[in-house]
């Protein structure tokens, strides 16, 4: 678990309690009567409706295969779930790197004078893609959300956008790239003069001010104690572990309702393809662990019945060739060897059957 700066005095494994539980446990202590208690984890789930977010970086590794491949199940889900993308912003102001005077201490690292940074993915402050690169990328990705996604908290396009950023923008020289995020605009059917105006009109990255969005984002992640990158909610509770779509689509479905969950979530619980088993209506079988559910039962056992069928048809022709073979074999050696009529030895010559000479009280040389 992370810890967020104010866990020095907790040693691990602890277990924290609200104050009015805590107090029922220890009078039942000081009775002097046995106690028991249950620890359980499961998300919070009040109706039919999920609402998800996910703490990202532009340009992280870990959350590529994610964006890439999550809106098959963001549009699968509906009007049943909503989603809201989070950029994670260091406040500048805070970590000192805006001076007294108004000067940016951390070069370029930073936006808006020093106000909002992001760590340098590449670790080079001279070339490559900068910490204020990753700012502003951040701040476009909100103001494409903010257009096309907020409404109906599935957002098609704004997926289109980073799965096409990731393809044609995400290595080091075209990250920042204005003709390559014209490019990305273009193939994801994005209005770039409303995103440009957005960020412009938000505060934008390149002037001594503030910006209301990334200022927003900075506030949320502090209230959330989001410390580290990626994170994901489901229901306002914080997912732990590796960010994968399985995992999200999985814990998105335990957040609904007893009874209310959508059909997808049936239809494609435990399958380890979750984006395949949506796109065919059912689980298919994925590299060597084949899907339980991909093969009826019915059509199973007449697939069987047709194999046992093929094979023992194919036996009986088998058997039966064989023994046509043998017999013909058979009667080859007995025309070749054995007399067939008693006139070979009687009344043909001497010389004339193979046997000839075994008969009667005639004589024959072997010698010439």
């Amino acid at each position: 678990m992370a810890d967020d700066g104010s866990g020095g005095d907790i040693s691990i494994p602890s277990f924290l309690m609200f104050r009015h539980d805590a107090d029922k446990i220890k009078d039942e202590v000081k009775a002097n009567r046995p106690v028991q208690v249950e620890m359980a984890w499961a998300l919070p789930n009040p109706d039919d409706r999920v609402e998800y977010d996910l703490w990202s970086v532009p340009g992280d590794q870990v959350t590529k295969d994610f964006f890439k491949h999550f809106k098959t199940v963001a549009k699968a889900l509906g009007d049943r779930a909503y989603f809201t993308p989070h950029m994670y912003i260091h406040d500048g102001v805070r970590s000192h790197c805006q001076g007294n005077d108004g000067e940016n201490w951390c070069y370029t690292l930073c936006t808006n004078n020093g106000r909002y940074c992001a760590t340098d993915p590449d670790n080079d402050l001279d070339e490559g893609v900068s910490g204020a690169d990753v700012v502003k990328e951040s701040l476009r990705r909100l103001c494409i959300w903010s257009k096309y996604g907020a409404t109906d908290g599935i957002g098609e396009k704004f997926w289109d956008y980073v799965s096409e950023f990731i393809d044609r923008c995400g290595e080091n020289d075209y990250f920042a790239d204005d003709a390559c995020i014209k490019d990305v605009y273009k193939h994801a059917k994005i209005d770039g003069k409303e995103i440009d105006g957005c960020m412009t009109d938000s505060g934008g990255t390149d002037t001594d001010q503030s910006n209301a969005k990334l200022d927003m984002e900075i506030s949320l992640q502090s209230q959330r104690g989001v410390v580290v990158m990626p994170t994901a909610f489901v229901n306002n509770a914080v997912i732990r572990g590796m960010l994968s779509v399985n995992a999200m689509f999985m814990a998105i479905c335990a957040g609904y309702s007893e009874g209310s969950s959508p059909d997808v979530c049936q239809q494609c619980a435990g399958c380890n393809d979750v984006p395949g088993c949506i796109d065919a209506g059912y689980c298919k079988s994925t590299g060597a662990t084949p899907s339980a559910e991909g093969v009826s039962t019915h059509t199973f056992a007449t697939s069987m019945l047709f194999i046992v069928a093929l094979f023992s048809g194919l036996g009986v022709w088998h058997y039966k060739r064989t023994k046509e073979e043998m017999r013909d074999q058979v009667r080859g050696i007995l025309a070749e060897y054995m007399p067939l009529e008693d006139n070979d030895l009687n009344g043909g010559s001497v010389g004339s059957h193979p046997m000839a000479f075994a008969g009667g009280n005639q004589t024959t040389s072997f010698l010439s």
